[in-house]
């Protein structure tokens, strides 16, 4: 009985000692296993761990992996860029005209002297402005602040400070205005015409009056999409050799700085294109280019306004359909010369009566176009004309004289 037991229990203890030996070996690969698997899914992000050590020995984790020629721009002229808020009088005619010898009865009557004019209105406006000086000269628009009656500057960090308007120039469209100060912050003015068609373009300023949220400008980013934009005359502005950028520019933004990667000034942003669908950007902005900007603030800050001197000795108007029938012109484009003046610059160039000129210096000219080119010049410089004279076309060089 006792061996026949013995054997019973032999028998049980075999199964459980190969079971108990197969699941430690189950378990040992196992371990292996994983071991191998965590040695592989460590070295396969050694970045990770390389970053992480980093953020821990390194106050600033963006010096080298997220900061970039942009950012690095925008560090140098953010604090350069301003808000600006106008307050400015305007004035409009009256509702009713009123013959001269029966104005004074109704200039005495209450009930119709509010409908007699002139009537004046106080209207607020905003825009940007960016710093150009240590001592406070910022550039804007003229539409921002031309007819200024009050001038606010808002700085990065909420600092306000009144300014007063030095110059401005509506052909150009461009403001001086001046902060009392030394030592600001100011932007430096690059070369325009180095911009290169596909680089980085940088927009700052105060769209919709966001700077005055968060006291610090807006920034957006594009590229430089066309230089040498004109786009003719816009109430009393005339807008030529424009940069052209699909960084987005809304109301608000102008005046304020268009920015390389290098953080130079290019250009003052003005104009957004709108596609006449909105009044907010749809694709493209423009710019009105720093070195153009140069010369008219330093006649600006100078005389406090642009004088343009430039003498051409010729009268011309705009080219009709008749004008070009009676000519022989294959399309209605062009000024004709209507009156050459003695010893003046056309009459040393040439230039006769019934002459129509087609362009100046490879742009194609109207009556609008050709004022542009001449609002941009000085005397001396020299216009290469493409004429069209007896049905041929002619060069003729028109050298630029001075008022009389």
């Amino acid at each position: 009985m006792k061996r026949n037991f013995a054997r019973i229990m032999l028998i049980l203890a075999v199964p459980l000692v190969l079971g108990i030996a197969i699941g430690y070996s189950i378990k040992s690969s196992a371990a292996v296993s994983r071991g191998e698997a965590d040695a592989a899914f460590d070295n396969s992000f050694p970045t990770a761990i390389k970053v992480q050590d980093k953020i821990s020995s390194e106050q600033d984790p963006t010096s080298n992996n997220r900061r970039n020629a942009i950012t690095r721009a925008i560090g140098k002229v953010s604090s350069a860029t301003v808000g600006i808020n106008v307050t400015e009088i305007v004035e409009q005619p009256g509702l009713i005209n009123v013959d001269p010898s029966f104005r004074q009865f109704f200039v005495n009557d209450q009930f119709f002297r509010q409908f007699m004019g002139p009537r004046r209105y106080e209207v607020k406006s905003l825009g940007s402005g960016v710093v150009i000086s240590p001592d406070g000269y910022i550039v804007t628009n003229f539409h921002v602040a031309g007819n200024a009656k009050e001038i606010t500057v808002t700085f990065v960090g909420g600092k306000k400070l009144k300014a007063k308007l030095i110059g401005a120039d509506a052909v150009s469209d461009i403001a001086l205005v001046k902060v009392d100060g030394s030592d600001l912050a100011y932007a430096a003015l690059g070369n325009s015409d180095d911009v290169v068609i596909g680089e980085w373009a940088i927009a700052l300023g105060n769209p919709f009056g966001l700077f005055e949220i968060n006291d610090k400008p807006t920034v957006t980013v594009g590229v430089i999409s066309s230089t040498g934009m004109n786009l003719g005359r816009q109430g009393n502005a005339i807008y030529r050799e424009m940069i052209e950028t699909d960084a987005a520019i809304n109301q608000g933004n102008s005046g304020g700085p268009l920015v390389n990667s290098d953080g130079d000034v290019v250009g003052i942003n003005t104009l957004v294109f709108t596609g006449g669908v909105s009044q907010a950007f749809v694709g493209y902005g423009f710019a009105i280019p720093i070195n153009k900007v140069k010369r008219i603030v330093a006649d600006l800050r100078k005389k406090g306004q642009v004088t343009r001197e430039v003498y051409t000795g010729f009268e011309a108007q705009e080219v009709d359909a008749q004008v070009a029938r009676y000519f022989g012109l294959s399309e209605v484009r062009g000024i004709i010369v209507s009156d050459v003046f003695k010893k003046g610059p056309a009459e040393k160039a040439d230039l006769r009566i019934g002459d129509i000129i087609l362009e100046a210096n490879g742009t194609r000219i109207t009556a609008d176009e050709f004022s542009g080119i001449l609002y941009d010049a000085s005397p001396g410089d020299i216009l290469k004309l493409k004429v069209f004279r007896e049905k041929k076309m002619i060069d003729l060089e028109l050298t630029l004289g001075r008022k009389p």
